[in-house]
């Protein structure tokens, strides 16, 4: 912690492999980010799907302390906790919009809140309805406000449930098994250590979740 660098916010692997005073807190810290992300609207800039498939990689580490003895289990099960966490941040965000209503429409900018993240979240509702809530897991941004919007709307509270369950299990295990396999993959026939590519990995994936969404809004600009 003494050689701290603010860039490192910005780095999942950093939340990953955290410790405090030699105890590994990682576990719990991607809890709170995956919750946060939805939960707490201020999730926006935290890395996401990057954070999943790195925490599909780092499994046999942030499972140490809770490993029942199998790797399918402990992978299981850590995309099972990532899951749960994610539909509790989505209700408490469905819970924000129904109580907001109107009002964070009209709130004015802060470091957390971005008002054109609302908008763009709401647009991406209308067109895609009680799918949006699952599509909007796969994508930086979206998700963090597409909850919110269902509950401004008064979606149905059961549907909504459906919905937030099946994209929170889908995002959550896709992600990890596919970081926690590929890893596996790469080391055992290519002998290529993909912990050593951790930053080119983040990279890539920040592009394949944004760069669609960027494209979408330049073409409406347009």
């Amino acid at each position: 912690m003494t050689d701290f660098d603010w860039k490192q916010l910005f780095n999942p692997e950093f939340y990953i492999l955290l410790q405090i005073g030699g105890v590994k807190i990682g576990l719990y810290v991607v809890l709170f980010i995956v919750f946060a992300e939805t939960g707490l609207l201020a999730g926006f800039f935290l890395p996401g799907d990057s954070l999943l498939f790195l925490c599909g990689i780092y499994s046999e580490s942030l499972m140490k302390e809770l490993s029942t003895g199998n790797d399918f289990v402990n992978v299981t099960f850590l995309a099972a906790l990532i899951s749960l966490m994610g539909i509790v941040g989505n209700m408490l965000g469905y819970w924000v919009g129904v109580k907001s209503g109107s009002y964070l429409f009209k709130k004015e900018d802060t470091f957390f809140f971005k008002k054109k993240y609302l908008f763009q979240s709401k647009e991406f509702f209308d067109k895609y309805g009680s799918k949006a809530i699952v599509f909007a897991r796969f994508l930086p941004i979206i998700r963090t406000f597409a909850p919110v919007i269902a509950g401004i709307v008064e979606m149905d509270k059961k549907k909504f449930m459906f919905f937030n369950v099946l994209g929170s299990v889908l995002w959550s295990f896709t992600m990890i098994f596919s970081g926690h396999y590929l890893y596996e993959l790469f080391l055992t026939q290519f002998h290529i250590d993909l912990k050593h590519y951790i930053e080119i990995i983040v990279i890539g994936i920040i592009l394949i979740t944004t760069v669609p969404v960027l494209m979408k809004l330049l073409k409406k600009r347009k």
